[in-house]
């Protein structure tokens, strides 16, 4: 007999086939097996690609380095998604897009996962699955690239230049004239033309999702599978929640930049007339952009430097008798027919169905929280968008990071039973539904009662003399404490600055009872909203949120596991790839849609244009905060249903192996070798 230095290529001859060459049965005739395979490396086990490969780069092929780099890389794209969520109020107000098209722009990435996940962990999962993830980092950074060109193309915009100092020194007769428009007008006003194209920035956006939906689906699907399968079963909960929690600090990282980048104004160089708190601030959306992209660029290129299989699962492979040449021939057997079959056991699994449909429940519910939360926030409790966003981001995500780790260690330290972690998914919906339910008490009656105000001036007939159906959203606060939407809907003939630099519009004949024709001279208002204060409320739904999302971070493991453990190895990676389009079609696309139209169901103001309404500037916060609370917490609580059924199905699911009998051997190997070495 032999020591076994075999290569993947190698051919084994018909009398002695593979299952008779099994390392442990050469032990003894080997003085240090182990060492020998790894001074044999052939390219399947060879860190590096291209120039930047060799003995150095070696030590770097470990597990725990990949679930490091994985993290990271992960950390990067979720910084991506988080971004765009961040930013996605100012570019509904920069391209006039309402919140129902931007639901749809947002779900351009889950279509392209939908329709290409299945197929690329069918076929991708079976090649050199970190080069192919690469690949998709590398659509990450055209996603991010492309975005941003969008300002380049188009520029800061004419609403967002008129709210310059600059602009009033260039350009004095038209800022005159925008400031004239604001006020009442005794004949009617021609119509605001759109900007050219206004529709190419919508499908620009769009695309540059689509784009980003291919990365996403070879990201995940190839990258869990393949730390699964190069790692013990023992040490796949504490590698997921490691991985996870990376990964989780991507939105924390996303959102910090997302307001870093809003707190500048869209066009930097210049000096805004406004204010932050502003509704019609537009910060520089972007510039983070350009920065995700170099950041994803590095991460793709480490990806593509780890092996098609990792050392050390090469060796417990070849330790365990796992003949090699059967993935050969299952890599020539690959079929579409083959993959049908596969879907068919797949749908026969019950744990599997029911834990997908789960899943997709949650996220149904929850998506509406994912993409939406910053604009919550600024709707109701009338915080600036960097403050929405830097609350989402770093204060909210750090819980969701903080529930991964503890998940974690609980399941490495406790090994809990399928059975118990599915029970444990329950819970976690329906203490997500009661959180929910809080959200609903926790109102703004100020913000409230300022918005139906402020809607009872936009149909107050005296300004209907002023002709203000097409005069830019400039909200004025008359002394009463209503906010107008305009100096012309409050009926202002004049305009003037006080001692303090602030506008004065004043002749405000359609304010409460000032439209009498006696006293209009002493009616007047002033520039901006009226001041309304939010902020206690604001903490306490940030604490409910925060609580949420640690408890619902603790089961991203529990629930993965189990789509892990149901199934069995030779399908993982498809069966993920399948339950990701699946996911896609049923939640991750439909979802966003459903609730951005939801959302515009309670518009009080919309920018009106010649042609469209263009985006939202005011919301009935108290409808819209019942009517999305209660539907995302219906979903929601029909999954934890289904997690119910999950823990009836899942009795004799196995999570973990009770024997792990190679790893076993290779640690006797190691105190054989030491032994002799030491006599």
């Amino acid at each position: 007999m032999r020591c076994v230095e075999m290569k993947v290529d190698e051919k084994v001859a018909p009398s002695e086939p593979r299952e008779a060459l099994p390392f442990l049965e050469n032990r003894e005739k080997c003085k240090n097996p182990s060492e020998k395979i790894s001074k044999e490396e052939d390219d399947e086990t060879a860190c590096g690609f291209w120039l930047f490969k060799g003995p150095f780069m070696q030590r770097f092929a470990t597990e725990k380095m990949y679930v490091i780099l994985y993290g990271i890389a992960g950390c990067v794209m979720t910084m991506t998604f988080a971004y765009f969520n961040g930013t996605i109020t100012t570019l509904e107000k920069r391209y006039k897009i309402p919140t129902k098209i931007s639901g749809i722009i947002s779900v351009g990435n889950d279509i392209s996962t939908m329709l290409t996940a299945a197929l690329l962990g069918y076929y991708a999962g079976n090649g050199h699955r970190p080069r192919w993830m690469g690949i998709g980092l590398l659509t990450i950074v055209a996603f991010c690239l492309l975005t941003s060109s969008l300002h380049f193309i188009y520029g800061a915009g004419e609403d967002a230049l008129k709210l310059t100092r600059e602009y009033g020194q260039v350009n004095e007769t038209l800022a005159r004239q925008e400031r004239d428009q604001k006020l009442c007008q005794t004949k009617a006003a021609g119509c605001i033309q759109e900007e050219i194209g206004q529709w190419v920035p919508q499908v620009f956006l769009f695309m540059a999702q689509l784009i980003s939906g291919v990365g996403q689906a070879l990201f995940y699907t190839l990258g869990i599978a393949y730390m699964d399968d190069n790692g013990t079963k023992s040490k796949t909960p504490a590698m997921l929640s490691l991985s996870t929690f990376l990964r989780m600090l991507g939105p924390a990282i996303g959102y910090s930049l997302a307001a870093l980048c809003l707190r500048l104004y869209i066009e930097p160089s210049l000096e805004p007339l406004i204010g932050r708190e502003d509704p019609r601030w537009m910060g520089a959306w972007w510039l983070g952009w350009i920065v995700l992209a170099a950041m994803t660029l590095v991460s793709a290129i480490f990806l593509f430097m780890f092996p098609r299989e990792l050392p050390s699962s090469r060796r417990r492979r070849l330790q365990a008798g796992q003949a090699e040449g059967n993935q050969e021939v299952n890599l020539k057997e690959r079929s579409f027919g083959d993959m049908m079959q596969t879907v068919r056991k797949l749908t026969k699994n019950k744990v599997y169905v029911y834990n997908t449909m789960a899943s997709i429940m949650y996220f149904f519910g929850y998506m509406a929280y994912w993409i939406f939360t910053p604009k919550y926030i600024e709707t109701q409790y009338r915080q600036s968008a960097a403050m929405a966003t830097m609350a989402t981001g770093t204060v909210a995500l750090g819980f969701s990071a903080a529930g991964v780790l503890i998940s974690g260690y609980v399941i490495s330290k406790y090994r809990p039973s399928a059975r118990a972690m599915a029970s444990w998914n329950a819970i976690v919906d329906f203490v997500t539904v009661a959180g929910i339910l809080c959200y609903v008490a926790i109102g703004c009656e100020s913000s409230d009662r300022l918005n139906s105000l402020t809607t009872l001036s936009a149909e107050n007939s005296c300004s209907a003399s002023c002709h203000c159906d097409y005069v830019h959203y400039a909200p004025v606060c008359s002394p009463e404490n209503i906010t107008y939407i305009s100096a012309c809907h409050a009926g202002c003939s004049e305009r003037s600055k006080d001692e303090l630099g602030r506008t004065i519009f004043t002749g405000c004949k359609c304010m409460g009872s000032s439209s009498l024709e006696s006293g209009t001279e002493s009616q007047f208002a002033v520039d901006g909203t009226c001041p309304v204060d939010c902020f206690n409320q604001f903490l306490v739904f940030l604490g409910v949120m925060c609580f949420l999302k640690l408890v619902g971070a603790s089961s991203k493991s529990t629930n993965l596991l189990i789509a892990l453990r149901c199934i069995p190895q030779e399908d993982k990676t498809f069966a993920l790839g399948l339950g990701s389009m699946v996911a896609s079609l049923l939640g991750f696309i439909p979802s966003p849609i459903f609730f951005g139209w939801l959302i515009d169901n309670y518009c009080l103001v919309w920018g009106k244009t010649c042609s469209n309404k263009g985006n939202c500037w005011l919301y009935d916060t108290e409808s819209l905060r019942y009517a999305l609370n209660l539907t995302a917490a219906s979903f929601i609580f029909v999954g934890g249903f289904l997690n119910i059924a999950v823990w009836h199905h899942a009795k004799d699911l196995k999570i973990f192996d009770e024997v792990e009998h190679v790893e076993k051997e290779v640690e006797m190997d190691k105190l054989d070798v030491k032994s002799r070495e030491n006599k």
